[in-house]
Parts: structure tokens; C-alpha cells; sequence
């Protein structure tokens, strides 16, 4: 593993997909346990002694979560949440971010809660409130994102990305770009069939969370890769954002590291 920082946020690099995805869960449930031990103690602050986890849902999780299934947490202890779903999208389709974490997650261990976003409520901007209210009432301890190939985090692509939303949750339209990634990771045989609209949580309801785990492989990902270290922080690449997070790790491979040099400094 190579390891350096580009302000505020650790990268560490794999040798591939699967050494970083059993790497993140190591980490991600590490934190659960240290969270959990000094919240039962009454030494971190005067919260529950349970811990709250935003989770993304993209093949690019698929070894991260291959993983944390198989590490002893207490997850009774854990709520969970996800962090977008597509608005229309027939209830049992499986590119539903529900419905992929509940297959690779949500049904393999019993979680003390978990908290859907419902992309067929009757009014999606009434199921944006009830979300927001649940985030405030169990405010996030560690968020596990990717990187979308045009820099989203989460759907916040970026022409609605904004680093002083007011919002926790909000609906948004998809850009092109976003919409041929999901084409590209197999989700969808045909860009028309990509729905054009989401829920989302906003960047700040990201940037909430204490602790963030940021899981980038493959080579697809090398060039938001590259503009999340090395360009200016700004809207234009969502993923800066993570630059100024107090308690971000990225976790990247060989391959999604291929545009960064030497590790330290990159062109462009």
C-alpha cells in the first residue's frame, strides 16, 4: 500500500480491487467498533451507543461489500442508510440502490435499523423531507461514497452540485454523463432506459458525516481521480469537496491510480 495526502483528505493506494475493498472494510468497520467502545463508555459526546452509516450503491462498492459482510460488527448496533435512488423506477428492479444494497448488504446482516428512499412515493418532494428528517434525527457517523466518472458524489452532478446546498435531500436531474455510467457499469442495456431523475442526498449532508471512506477502483475512474486531487475545489468537480473533509480517506488501485504520477503531483 502507498499512502500520501492531498490537503485535508488520505489516499491510499492497492494493488487491485480486491486488496482495496477488503482494505475499506477493515477500516470502515474499525471505526464502527471505536465508535461504538466510546459511546458505551460516555466518552464521545452524549449520543447513542449505536452508529450511523450513509452507504453508496454502485458496482464499484461490489468488493468493498463482499467484505464488511464478513467482519464482526455489532451491526444491531448499526442504522443504515443510502444515499440516492432513481425517482420511477419499478419497485423489484434490481439498478434500484435499495434494491442493490439489500441484495449485497442489507439482508446479509441484521442491521438495527435501515432507512430507504422510496423513488415511487406518491410525492417525491414530501419523501425528500422525510429523509432529511431521519438524517437529522440520527445524524451520520461514517459515509461510504464513490466517485462518478464526471466527479458526481452521490447524483450530485455538476450542474446541481452545491457546496452550501440548504438542502440534506433534494431531487435532481441527471446529466449525460452520469447517465452513460450506468450504461458502462452494466446496470443498463441502453442509455433510455436510465432514468432521468433522482433523489439525492446534497454535498453538505455528505460532508456532515464524521468520518468519510471514499472507494474508487478501476480504470474508468483514473481521470476523476486525477480532477478530484489536482484541480481547484469548486462545484465543476463535486469530488473536491472531499479535499476539505476533516476525516476522509480515499482507497484506489492500481488502475484508478494510473493519472496521478509519481502519487504526489499530476499535470493538468
Amino acid at each position: 500500500m502507498k499512502t500520501f495526502n492531498i490537503d485535508k483528505l488520505e489516499v491510499r493506494i492497492f494493488a487491485d480491487r480486491i486488496a482495496l475493498g477488503r482494505a475499506a472494510a477493515e477500516a470502515v468497520s474499525g471505526q464502527i467498533g471505536q465508535l461504538l467502545r466510546t459511546r458505551a463508555l460516555g466518552e464521545d459526546d452524549a449520543r447513542k451507543p449505536e452508529v450511523n452509516i450513509v452507504f453508496a450503491a454502485a458496482p464499484s462498492q461490489n468488493e468493498f461489500l463482499s467484505a464488511l459482510v464478513g467482519m464482526d460488527v455489532e451491526w444491531g448496533r448499526v442504522n443504515a442508510f443510502h444515499m440516492d435512488e432513481y425517482i420511477g423506477l419499478a419497485k423489484d428492479a434490481p439498478q434500484g440502490f435499495g434494491n442493490f444494497l439489500r441484495d449485497r448488504l442489507f439482508s446479509r446482516v441484521k442491521f438495527g435499523a435501515v432507512h430507504y428512499l422510496n423513488g415511487l412515493a406518491p410525492d417525491i418532494d414530501s419523501e425528500c423531507r422525510r429523509y432529511s428528517q431521519l438524517l437529522e434525527q440520527h445524524p451520520t457517523d461514517i459515509v461510504v461514497l464513490g466517485i462518478g466518472e464526471n466527479t458526481h458524489l452521490a447524483f450530485n452532478d455538476p450542474h446541481v452540485a452545491r457546496f452550501d446546498d440548504a438542502e440534506l435531500v433534494k431531487v435532481v436531474d441527471l446529466d449525460e454523463e452520469s447517465r452513460r455510467q450506468q450504461v458502462n457499469d452494466g446496470c443498463f442495456a441502453e442509455l433510455g432506459a436510465v432514468p432521468t431523475h433522482a433523489m439525492t442526498m446534497t454535498i453538505p449532508a455528505l460532508m456532515r458525516a464524521r468520518y468519510a471512506y471514499v472507494v474508487v477502483p478501476g480504470w474508468r475512474k483514473a481521470e476523476a481521480v486525477r480532477l478530484t486531487l489536482y484541480t481547484d475545489i469548486g462545484e465543476q468537480y463535486p469530488s473536491t469537496a472531499l479535499r476539505q473533509h476533516s476525516h476522509a480517506a480515499m482507497f484506489i488501485d492500481e488502475v484508478s491510480a494510473a493519472k496521478i504520477s509519481d502519487g504526489r503531483t499530476a499535470g493538468g
